[in-house]
């Protein structure tokens, strides 16, 4: 028997599933669904419908637990969603890819199980999200540096930061491709102030740009803001690497000698942006001493 049609084999015989959450301490709450509408039988099984079995396993416990009985109420298979793509189950040696796995999710959420699509949605919005903001990240990455984006990215996908070596050799590149200062130090507030945008929680990957500009002296760096091409992105790059946590070796002074025009400058950015996180660090660094 072909192995992505032996769960349906089983599912031809089911009279009634029992489906529960998964917790890290078992099982919450149950759900029991008859199967012996012949109509509703055939939406679970093109639900749990395999596509194949590629050799892989989940390192988790799953989501969602479905427990199948046949006509004497006998168990005929315990099946484990996980992230609403794979099915595991004790007769397969790997788990199985859904052929739809939103299918299974809508089938759930009709049956009064609505978090696992949430939550599946949610994911989604979320991967969405984050490949939109590496795009915006790689483009604004400066003119020379093209070559180091998949190193950059990889930071991200190891958890690692970048090296002190990595960083000189990123500063030597910028500076053969911007030999004016100011330049430079546009080139790098436009590609910090771009991504996520956050100043707390956002891929390490994004933190590249604020340890260049920290190795930056304070006076390029005000060239660079006080320059007529400075611009609102280039202000968000300002305020995420000024307001950020310990982003410069002498940032308290450097951002307490910051002329007044231009804090204020900043603090309104900052107070345009959708990160709390940012806004509530920038009224610590930027607002001015209440009398």
């Amino acid at each position: 028997m072909d192995g992505t049609t032996a769960l349906d084999s089983v599912l031809r015989q089911a009279h009634v599933v029992e489906v529960s959450a998964v917790s890290g301490s078992g099982v919450d709450g149950r759900i029991r669904v008859d199967l012996r509408d012949p109509g509703e039988l055939a939406r679970l099984r093109a639900a749990m419908a395999v596509e194949s079995l590629p050799g892989v396993h989940c390192m988790c416990l799953g989501d969602v637990h479905f427990a199948v009985f046949g006509q004497d109420g006998g168990r005929l298979a315990d099946v484990v969603l996980h992230h609403g793509a794979t099915l595991r189950w004790e007769r397969w040696e790997s788990d199985a890819v859904l052929a739809d796995g939103h299918q299974l999710l809508a089938w759930l959420n009709g049956h009064g199980m609505p978090d696992p699509l949430r939550q599946f949605d949610a994911d989604r919005q979320r991967a969405e999200q984050g490949a939109e903001d590496e795009r915006t990240w790689l483009a604004a990455m400066p003119a020379g540096l093209e070559g180091t984006a998949d190193q950059l990215l990889d930071l991200s996908r190891t958890g690692s930061r970048p090296t002190p070596e990595l960083l000189t050799d990123l500063t030597d590149d910028l500076r053969l491709a911007f030999p004016d200062p100011v330049d430079r130090v546009l080139a790098l507030l436009a590609w910090n102030g771009s991504g996520t945008g956050r100043c707390s929680g956002y891929p390490l990957h994004e933190g590249v740009p604020g340890e260049l500009l920290g190795r930056v002296p304070i006076t390029d760096l005000l060239a660079g803001l006080t320059d007529p091409r400075a611009e609102e992105r280039h202000d968000a790059g300002a305020v995420r690497h000024l307001v950020g946590w310990k982003t410069r070796p002498h940032q308290r002074s450097d951002v307490a000698d910051l002329p007044a025009p231009l804090r204020a400058r900043l603090l309104a950015q900052a107070r345009r942006s959708e990160d709390p996180h940012k806004q509530t660090r920038a009224e610590r660094w930027l607002a001015p001493p209440r009398a």
